[in-house]
């Protein structure tokens, strides 16, 4: 799709979703997860990624042909950055850790602690920390492609990840070592 300007000014509707279909719906799954680091709950990122495809749906002729998921990204990032700008006031609730796939109970157990040391250390980081180490350890963009996302420069992008795994491994380290 690189290079492609598509134009719905007279085009059909089946078009417009087909084309949606074709290049946006495959991120769904890293909106939501982007939106769920950036909201820190299911429940917002759930409104953030509906409103976000609403959004991307209804500016489709407006892609220029650029890399779908970061386009898509953006407007995911946008749109939690709006919400959470309304809901300051309100307190943030975690993530619910998913089921792991180990065998014993105290495989798990432990498993289970240190997962949820890294996320509540994901958590306490800066936001604009957080959401360049999401978009690159978790959803696997460039930096590159996180500069786009973030509309920042790609200086800034190495920047913010270096600051950020530091923090992260001090505070990692501070809970192991203990006070």
């Amino acid at each position: 799709m690189a290079g492609v300007i598509l134009n719905f000014g007279g085009g059909l509707l089946h078009d417009r979703t087909r084309h949606f279909d074709e290049i946006l719906w495959p991120h769904l799954r890293a909106a939501y997860n982007f939106a769920r680091w950036l909201v820190r709950n299911e429940h917002d990122a759930e409104d953030v990624v509906q409103e976000s495809f609403v959004k991307a749906y209804l500016a489709l002729d407006q892609f220029r042909g650029r890399d779908p998921r970061v386009w898509l990204l953006a407007i995911v990032r946008n749109t939690a950055m709006t919400l959470l700008r309304h809901r300051r006031s309100h307190a943030v609730t975690g993530i619910v850790e998913t089921a792991d796939q180990r065998e014993s109970a105290e495989e798990k157990l432990i498993a289970g602690e240190r997962r949820q040391q890294v996320r509540s250390a994901i958590d306490q980081l800066p936001d604009e920390f957080r959401e360049a180490l999401i978009l690159r350890e978790i959803e696997g963009l460039s930096y590159k492609e996180i500069a786009g996302v973030l509309d920042v420069p790609i200086g800034t992008v190495m920047s913010r990840l270096s600051r950020a795994r530091d923090v992260l491994m001090r505070q990692l380290l501070a809970e192991k070592v203990g006070p």
